[in-house]
């Protein structure tokens, strides 16, 4: 079992900043990725943000300079850093995990709004 919690969403100004936690407890081991998507309002779920096992990053470029993840394995934790917000980056947004072979986890979801 992987459980996977998110945190630190809300409503921001445009050109705000957020933190975004997700904390990953359970069977925590062999795992290739973590990362965060997003779903915005009648739309598909996008790839937003992704760190592999071994520390490479890949991020939509819609985000690019502007986002940023990071991973703390002893807190078995992952985070987004947003700057510089836009309206359009107003979505629920999604922590990941992908463990061996098994199905994809995610967590519950945490709301950003972003205002203009």
């Amino acid at each position: 079992q992987v459980r996977l919690v998110e945190s630190g969403g809300g409503l921001v100004q445009a050109g705000g900043s957020l933190r975004l936690p997700c904390a990953a407890s359970g069977s925590i081991f062999s795992i290739n990725a973590m990362g965060w998507y997003r779903q915005a309002a009648g739309k598909q779920r996008d790839m937003v943000a992704v760190v592999t096992n071994v520390g490479s990053t890949n991020y939509a470029d819609s985000v690019m300079g502007r986002f940023t993840i990071s991973r703390d394995n002893a807190k078995n934790t992952v985070y987004l850093q947003m700057i510089s917000l836009k309206p359009e980056d107003t979505a629920v947004y999604y922590c990941m995990m992908v463990r061996a072979s098994d199905p994809w986890y995610w967590g519950q979801g945490t709301r950003v709004t972003v205002s203009s």
